[in-house]
């Protein structure tokens, strides 16, 4: 078989994330300190992918080229490949396709995880040389997903967030095709939502008698769009760390798989694992709870912190009660001050979102 390529997918808006995505690029929210994005790019290099192509958007393209490269820190080769406007998945691929060539191709949401990565699912398409292989997964609200009607070891029939789903099989954000893919992309036409639509063009091969293929997922799958799913997806990779202390303990305890990176320092401090603190954290009288990730340059002094994502730069003091369940963007300031009367002072951006409990 002609060589496989990769193609990720890194345009989109990220609604569901803003304000964080305001500024930033949703593939680059880090998750256990790495960019989601990284972890498409390892799944790829490590099932022997050499080429990938990203598809960016004009507004986050620059950011995006800067963080990931040329990919040489992965061991390939990227290339960059712009969408003027985001017009659909199946727009991609063809937007693609001058990079894409001749060859079969691995395509990945750029804002997905994976457990256990494609090394299975590319040994399935190179031994059954299907047109297309599709990755499914059982979830409790297909109605929300593109959904996938099986007849044995083929794929019949597709639906885009379907209101009465006929199957709990949700298509997960990887899939495998042939160059046959553009062709089909061509032949259908915009959905109600005005973008060519992915499933409409796999609907296609499977309308035209092309062999289309389910692989169903054993692990666990996270579209991080959402808060939910970026903490959830955090506490995953969290899970599947190994203990290492590179960093200077000063009157500390550290508790379980916790990674210290090297110039963090803590200082009277407990840090209970699964839980990274960043280089050059700085971690003052302060408790750190499972499940959480403290990014590079942040500092947290009297205050406890659990099951949260603190990006580069943020800061948190003097907190009567714990911080769960929260994401900080890059550089946000969280402090109590001591002046009288006490009262809460916020200057918030749009679309954030705070709970006081």
């Amino acid at each position: 078989m002609t060589p496989l390529k990769g193609l990720i997918l890194s345009g989109g808006k990220g609604t569901r994330l803003r304000p964080i995505t305001h500024t930033s690029a949703k593939q680059l929210v880090p998750v256990a300190n790495r960019p989601v994005l990284f972890y498409g790019i390892d799944a790829m290099a490590k099932a022997g992918i050499e080429e990938i192509g990203i598809i960016i958007a004009p507004e986050t393209g620059e950011e995006i080229k800067e963080v990931a490269g040329d990919g040489s820190a992965f061991g390939v080769k990227i290339t960059y490949i712009l969408q003027d406007e985001p017009a659909g998945l199946a727009h991609a691929v063809l937007t693609a396709e001058p990079f894409l060539k001749d060859s079969p191709f691995v395509m990945y949401l750029g804002d997905n995880l994976l457990q256990g990565g494609i090394d299975d699912l590319v040994a399935a398409f190179r031994s059954n040389e299907p047109d297309a292989l599709i990755l499914l997964t059982p979830v409790p609200d297909p109605e929300h997903f593109g959904v996938a009607e099986l007849d044995g070891d083929r794929v019949v029939a597709l639906a885009e967030k379907p209101p009465e789903p006929k199957t709990n099989l949700a298509l997960v954000g990887v899939y495998m095709f042939t160059p046959l893919i553009h062709d089909a992309a061509r032949a259908i036409e915009p959905s109600a939502r005005g973008e060519l639509e992915i499933t409409d063009a796999i609907q296609h091969l499977v309308d035209t008698d092309k062999r289309v293929e389910p692989h169903v997922v054993q692990g666990w799958w996270k579209d991080t769009g959402r808060l939910d799913d970026m903490l959830e997806a955090n506490r995953l990779i969290l899970d599947r760390f190994e203990r290492r202390v590179d960093g200077e303990l000063i009157d500390s305890q550290v508790e379980g798989r916790v990674v210290i990176e090297a110039g963090a320092t803590l200082t009277r401090s407990t840090v209970r694992g699964p839980a990274i603190i960043g280089a050059g954290a700085n971690l003052t009288d302060c408790y750190i709870g499972p499940y959480t990730a403290i990014g590079e340059d942040c500092v947290v002094e009297k205050a406890e912190v659990e099951h949260s994502i603190l990006l580069t730069g943020s800061s948190v003091h003097d907190l009567d009660g714990r911080m769960e369940s929260s994401l900080l963007g890059r550089n946000v300031h969280i402090r109590r001050s001591s002046g009288q009367p006490r009262a809460f002072r916020f200057m918030v951006g749009d679309n954030s979102d705070i709970g006081i409990l």
